[in-house]
C-alpha cells in the first residue's frame, strides 16, 4: 500500500468512526437527528478528501454498521435506505470534486448536487425497499422526507462542510488527485 493508499484508509476510518459518534450530539432527540442528518457530514467529507471509492465505501458501512452496534438508524427500511443514500453521496462529493475546476464555487457546487443525487437515491431505495415489503412510498413522502423536514441540516451542512473541506485543502490534504 502506498503512503497515499494509507493516509486515505486512515481518513476514511475517522470518516466513520465519525459517523458513529456524531449522532450521538443529537440522538436524545430523534427528530433534530433526522433533520440535522449528522452522519452524512462525515461521508461527505470522505467523498471530498479520499475520494469517491472511499466516500462511497464509509457511506454503505456507516448506517448498517451504527444500526448494528447502537440500534440506530433502524435497520430496516433505514439504515439499509440510509447505506443507498450515504454511498451515493459520498460517491458524488467525490467525484464532483474532481470534475469540477479547483475553485471555491467548484467545493459548493459538488456538495449541493452531491446531496440533490444521494435524496433521489434514497428516494428511489425508499420506493423499491418499502414497495417489496408492501408498503407504498409516495411522492409527498419523499418531498417531506428529503427536502421538506431535512432544510436544517441541507443548510448545516452548506454552512459547515465546504470550509472544513476548503481547510483540509489548504492543510495539504490533496482533494482527491487519485481514486
Amino acid at each position: 500500500m502506498t503512503s497515499r493508499g494509507a493516509r486515505k484508509l486512515t481518513f476514511s476510518s475517522m470518516f466513520l468512526a465519525l459517523c458513529m459518534v456524531l449522532p450521538f450530539v443529537t440522538g436524545q432527540i430523534p427528530q433534530i437527528g433526522a433533520m440535522l442528518s449528522p452522519m452524512h457530514i462525515p461521508v461527505l467529507i470522505c467523498g471530498f478528501v479520499c475520494g469517491p471509492l472511499w466516500g462511497m465505501i464509509v457511506g454503505a458501512i456507516a448506517p448498517v454498521l451504527r444500526s448494528v452496534l447502537f440500534g440506530m438508524p433502524k435497520l430496516f427500511p433505514s439504515a439499509v435506505c440510509m447505506m443507498f443514500e450515504l454511498a451515493a453521496y459520498g460517491a458524488a462529493a467525490g467525484l464532483l470534486i474532481r470534475l469540477l475546476p479547483k475553485k471555491t464555487w467548484a467545493v459548493y457546487a459538488a456538495l449541493i448536487l452531491s446531496m440533490l443525487f444521494g435524496r433521489v437515491v434514497w428516494g428511489l431505495a425508499q420506493y423499491v425497499i418499502l414497495g417489496l415489503s408492501g408498503s407504498v412510498f409516495t411522492l409527498e413522502m419523499f418531498l417531506a422526507g428529503a427536502f421538506i423536514n431535512a432544510v436544517p441540516g441541507i443548510i448545516l451542512h452548506i454552512v459547515l462542510i465546504p470550509p472544513i473541506v476548503m481547510f483540509l485543502g489548504k492543510a495539504g490534504q490533496n482533494l482527491n488527485v487519485s481514486p
